[in-house]
């Protein structure tokens, strides 16, 4: 069973993206290189994972994505400070 990752990166306009993927640094480099990428970042880019936890399954990835994407900008930004000081 492969381990699934909700991430969030910060595009050069400081607005955030939130996806999910098995492999967070693969995805950064497609999505910074324009190589499967998402449309987002056509017209921006992607600068750095911000954000990432882990998922035990896609559907739980996919759930939390979701809840992520609801979030205020503000909420997303205190969601990523409160990781930062877990470290």
């Amino acid at each position: 069973m492969n381990n699934w990752f909700v991430y969030i990166v910060e595009a050069n306009d400081r607005s955030l993206y939130t996806g999910i993927t098995t492999d967070v640094e693969r995805r950064l480099k497609q999505h910074q290189s324009g190589q499967g990428g998402a449309k987002y970042f056509r017209g921006r880019s992607a600068l750095h994972v911000v954000y990432s936890e882990s998922q035990d399954s896609r559907g739980s990835a996919s759930r939390r994505e979701a809840q992520i994407k609801k979030m205020t900008r503000n909420e997303k930004l205190q969601l990523i400070s409160a990781a930062l000081r877990e470290r």
